[in-house]
């Protein structure tokens, strides 16, 4: 091959070759989708504070000048990424409410924890940050007010029919299971051999006991 002919390969400071730079090709979306992927497993690695635009860059084989053609900050990116961490929350809400089925619901909630061992992890650290972003909090506020608004008419659809106990108003159901599930997706992490598959079913069966009616918690008609 001759030199005119040679692919020119670009490098950084230490001689390594890089990609190079430009606008992206391919699929935006597939490529966004690529770039919150690289960003959740470097913020579940490193936490909020020391993931950057570079590092989600290197995670993603890409240049930094590739990540800030879709998002224009960190933030643009973290916004997008807890959008996208609602939008699982919302498939999961939507599943259980096809089936009408509470415990449905519990097993999607721990699937999703241990299944994802980053979802948490990542969760709690954008829960943490949003407490000194204004504009981060409103967005979860919005979101988790539309996750409760549908976890309550999942419930209140289970008290009609009588799977679930009506002397606690359906509002009141949700902020507590909402709860505990957090809480047990805040443990997860760091004790996930408690979790085993058997304490999993033990977990979803005490929390259908704690919501199925009995003789003296239904309320008088």
């Amino acid at each position: 091959m001759s030199k005119s002919q040679a692919p020119r390969v670009h490098g950084d400071v230490n001689g390594e070759p890089s990609v190079r730079r430009g606008r992206p090709t391919g699929d935006h979306a597939a490529k966004r989708a690529e770039l919150l992927k690289a960003a959740t497993s470097v913020i579940a690695r490193d936490g909020y504070a020391n993931a950057s635009l570079r590092k989600v860059a290197q995670q993603a084989g890409c240049t930094t000048g590739a990540v800030t053609y879709y998002f224009a900050n960190k933030e643009d990116l973290v916004v997008a990424l807890a959008e996208s961490r609602f939008d699982r929350y919302d498939a999961m809400l939507e599943a259980a409410r096809a089936e009408s089925g509470v415990k449905g619901l519990f097993e999607r909630w721990l699937e999703l924890t241990t299944g994802d061992p980053e979802f948490w992890p990542v969760m709690s650290q954008l829960f943490a940050h949003a407490r000194y972003e204004p504009g981060f909090a409103a967005l979860i506020e919005r979101r988790y007010a539309r996750f409760r608004e549908v976890y309550t008419s999942i419930l209140a659809r289970g008290q009609e029919q009588g799977t679930v106990r009506d002397d606690i108003p359906a509002g009141l159901l949700a902020d507590q299971l909402s709860a505990m599930g957090d809480g047990w997706m805040m443990m997860f992490p760091f004790e996930p051999e408690r979790f085993t598959s058997a304490r999993v079913k033990a977990l979803l069966d005490a929390a259908i006991t704690l919501i199925t009616p009995a003789p003296t918690t239904r309320r008088a008609t």
